[in-house]
């Protein structure tokens, strides 16, 4: 039994994996806006009972579902919540596999370590369950199925990135010609907004650096230590890539790819470690959330 759940996970990981690396083969970035903007607004997945947004890895399995099923919704509930709620999927639909990560410790090494006087060891594990966008239902009650209002219009949404920079305290300078973020001196430069084809590309790019900015020692603690070129630093802009679309996608701004140029690396960091992505969208989400709590509360 224990070894069926050992490849069960194994699996998993290694099926979301490949289902990135294709992606990434055909050059398309499964953490950018991947779906028809005229179809399905931009914004992050979420249980549509709860309200709870999905987060890390989900986050790209549900973005991807929305694309092959052509749904016009971000919204998603279980089999049984669908029929809680007084509906039910329609026959016929598949669900979309998500995952949840957490650790358990056995019981025998939760008594040996108390004998013994030492902490506990955990195990990690990973459990799959099944959720459905809600146009795959019938009968739902009407306040869950209505349509989602559309994104903020971009004159609205600028003021909301300019106020989470300031409430952040981050040190953002602006000026010059290149946009990075120095883990040393701890602040990131961004050129003008002229520098930028569209004005709105300056917020996404402030987005991607403040990303890597939350992985500073003194807030999220990330190792931001690889040198370019190496797969620690791969792995950072990876982070910093999708916190920048996780964040995007909660304040109604369409990602964009702003390295494409690092596809490669990407696609060797993913090749070497199954888990890879797994870890890169969870550190993602916490980078993209610390950023977010900074965001003035829609009025």
């Amino acid at each position: 039994m224990k070894a069926k759940t050992k490849s069960s996970r194994q699996s998993l990981y290694a099926e979301v994996t490949e289902r990135v690396i294709a992606q990434l083969e055909e050059g398309r970035l499964p953490w950018v806006q991947p779906w028809n903007a005229a179809a399905c607004g931009c914004a992050m997945p979420e249980n549509v009972i709860s309200g709870r947004r999905y987060s890390g890895i989900n986050v790209l399995i549900l973005w991807a579902a929305v694309i092959e099923g052509g749904y016009a919704s971000q919204r998603w509930l279980t089999y049984r919540q669908a029929q809680a709620a007084g509906g039910h999927v329609r026959k016929g639909e598949r669900g979309t596999v998500v995952c949840y990560a957490d650790r358990f410790t056995p019981r025998a090494e939760a008594q040996q370590a108390q004998d013994e006087e030492r902490e506990a060891r955990t195990i990690a594990f990973l459990k799959r369950f099944t959720v459905f966008n809600v146009e795959q239902c019938e009968d739902l009650p009407e306040e869950l199925t209505r349509t989602v209002e559309p994104p903020f219009a971009e004159a609205d949404i600028l003021p909301q990135v300019k106020a989470l920079i300031d409430a952040s305290g981050a040190d953002l300078r602006i000026g010059g010609g290149e946009a990075y973020y120095s883990p040393v001196q701890d602040y990131v430069a961004v050129p003008p907004v002229q520098a930028f084809h569209a004005p709105i590309d300056w917020h996404r790019t402030a987005l991607h650096e403040l990303g890597h900015w939350t992985g500073h020692t003194s807030r999220l603690n990330r190792d931001q230590a690889g040198r370019f070129g190496s797969s620690a630093y791969a792995r950072e802009e990876l982070v910093a890539e999708m916190a920048s679309a996780f964040a995007c996608a909660s304040l109604s701004i369409e990602p964009t790819v702003r390295h494409c140029d690092y596809i490669g690396s990407w696609l060797a960091v993913l090749r070497e470690d199954e888990k890879a992505i797994f870890r890169a969208a969870s550190a993602a989400s916490k980078a993209a959330d610390y950023l977010l709590a900074f965001a003035p509360e829609a009025g």
